[in-house]
């Protein structure tokens, strides 16, 4: 059996910026999955990572709202019927850590690591040598109606102290900064985040820089890690055995703690996208979420990737085009230049979602050499390198550069 310090389970944007955190602090590493590195989860986000999203996304509260949305008709979220009394214990958290104490609480949680997340973006993507895969024009939040946009500008001076950059755009300016969108009656244009063109392709970057310097990638199944005497095995391409392991396996990440016999509480959200070809020869020159429609359109080096909102479905039922068909009608409204599908059908990826809204990352209590770095719901890619520095310093004993206490999964037992 081959030996190493580490095991890191799991090749997605989590697992491969952890591993090569531990790389650099001289660990051995081994990563392994089924897939190659960044085909799952990662593969088919935004490509956005998002300094500016320091209010995580709560359960919305009121009367109003929970009626809008228990019509089941809208374009950002979606549920199956059928799946709801087995989620329903899930949402419940959810919607109580929601009120305006948790919501605060797990603000200032995340606020640590969303402020480190392009820093520790940059030292990877300069590491890596894959600056053609990033750009740094940030991104657009557009409205449909005057009323809406007029709403959310009044929020703007609440957000002051987090010390985000952003311009207010009106119709005329969003008109000059996208030439080919129309309907828009204005929008913030959000400077801090960085965009990626090709999500999967930068995972793949990182993860290629981590086999340069000496780590190992396998293809095997997270299922088979077994405890022995000399710590933890997983049966892969060839058997591998570590002193530690981590599960940075998102939405699969069941699999590890299960077995190690914890309840936690992880959901998981939904969501799909589908590239597009633009006509006339049109542009987007910034990744665009039309707010009132609950989907983002990203210029990607695939075509023009549409992705929805939140689906609460069964994780393992079919994809289906519900979300993306009400999207793509929006869509084409105020991109009327969107073209034809360029796939056959759509992807679907899976968002690991903890109810108090932040990771798990950190070690399993009594399991010694057990380690966790998952549940980063909407922002996987975005806090990626920033977790797994995070973890490995923990796992190496050094002084934490941000407080880890808020994300240990003690606080859910």
């Amino acid at each position: 059996m081959r030996k190493f310090d580490t095991i890191i389970l799991g090749a997605g944007i989590i697992g491969v910026s952890t591993a090569l955190h531990l790389q650099a602090r001289g660990h051995s590493v081994c990563l392994i999955d089924k897939k190659d590195p960044g085909e799952g989860t990662s593969y088919g986000n935004a490509g956005l990572i998002e300094r500016s999203s320091v209010i995580p996304y709560s359960f919305p509260r009121g009367l109003a709202n929970l009626i809008k949305y228990g019509l089941n008709n809208r374009t950002d979220v979606r549920y199956d019927l059928a799946y709801m009394p087995k989620l329903a214990p899930w949402l419940f958290q959810f919607w109580r850590h929601s009120s305006a104490d948790g919501l605060a609480k797990a603000t200032k949680a995340m606020l640590p690591l969303v402020e480190a997340s392009v820093t520790e973006h940059d030292f990877l993507i300069g590491q890596a040598g894959c600056q053609n895969l990033v750009q740094d024009k940030g991104w657009l939040e557009a409205f449909c109606s005057e009323q809406a946009f007029d709403a959310f500008v009044k929020t703007l001076p609440s957000l002051d102290r987090f010390g985000l950059n952003y311009k207010v755009l009106n119709s005329t300016g969003f008109a000059a900064a996208e030439p080919s969108m129309r309907n828009i009656a204005g929008a913030v244009h959000w400077l801090d985040p960085k965009t990626v063109n090709d999500p999967s392709a930068l995972v793949k970057a990182y993860a290629s820089l981590f086999t340069q310097r000496g780590g190992v990638f396998l293809h095997g199944d997270a299922s088979t890690l077994q405890q022995n005497s000399d710590g933890w095995s997983v049966r892969a391409s060839e058997p591998v055995t570590a002193r530690n392991v981590v599960a940075a396996l998102g939405p699969q990440s069941h699999l590890i703690y299960d077995k190690a016999g914890m309840k936690l509480p992880m959901a998981v959200k939904r969501g799909t996208h589908l590239h597009f070809s633009l006509d006339d020869g049109a542009v987007l020159n910034h990744p665009v979420v039309e707010v009132e429609g609950g989907y983002v359109l990203a210029p990607m080096r695939q075509g023009m990737r549409l992705t929805t909102g939140i689906e609460f479905a069964a994780p393992d039922a079919p994809a289906n085009r519900i979300l993306l068909d009400r999207a793509e009608k929006r869509a084409r409204k105020v991109l009327p230049s969107l073209g034809k599908p360029v796939e056959a059908q759509p992807w679907l990826g899976l968002r690991p979602c903890m109810p108090d809204m932040r990771p798990v990352i950190g070690q399993v209590p009594n399991k010694p050499g057990l380690w966790m770095n998952f549940g980063h719901a909407h922002h996987g890619l975005t806090l990626g390198p920033a977790s797994g520095r995070l973890l490995a310093e923990l796992m190496t004993g050094e002084k934490p550069f941000i407080p880890a206490e808020p994300y240990s999964a003690s606080r859910f037992m």
